[in-house]
C-alpha cells in the first residue's frame, strides 16, 4: 500500500507542478495577487487531499478520482488549443492516472463502507 501512497502523492504533486508550471510561467493573470489567488482556487483541492492519502483513508483516495476528473476535462479543454496542447496531454494523461490510483487505493482500503 505503501508504493500506492507514493504514486498518489507523486500525482497530485505533478499536477500541482504542471498547473503552477502553466498558471506562473505560460499564460499568467495580469496581476500577481490575481494569479496567485487563481493558482491557489486551482490547486485546493489536490491540497485537500493530502491529509487523507498520507493516513491512507479510502475516502480520499476515492475523492482523489473525483477531484482528478476537475483537471482531466481542464486537460481536455487546453488540448483544443493548439498553442497549449502540449499541457493540456499532461494534464490529462496525469489525471487519468489519478482517477487509476484513486480506485485501485479505494478498493485495496476496503472500499468507502470501511471509510466510514
Amino acid at each position: 500500500m505503501k508504493g500506492l501512497q507514493l504514486i498518489s502523492l507523486l500525482l497530485i504533486g505533478s499536477i500541482f507542478a504542471l498547473t503552477g508550471l502553466r498558471q506562473f510561467f505560460v499564460s499568467p493573470l495580469q496581476g500577481a495577487v490575481l494569479n496567485l489567488l487563481w493558482f491557489l482556487a486551482q490547486v485546493l483541492p489536490l491540497l485537500f487531499l493530502l491529509p487523507g492519502i498520507l493516513r491512507l483513508r479510502a475516502r480520499a483516495y476515492f475523492f482523489a478520482a473525483m477531484v482528478s476528473m476537475l483537471y482531466f476535462i481542464h486537460g481536455i479543454l487546453l488540448t483544443i488549443m493548439p498553442d497549449s496542447r502540449a499541457m493540456g496531454l499532461w494534464e490529462v494523461g496525469l489525471a487519468m492516472l489519478l482517477v487509476l490510483v484513486g480506485s485501485i487505493g479505494t478498493r485495496q482500503l476496503g472500499g468507502l463502507k470501511a471509510a466510514q
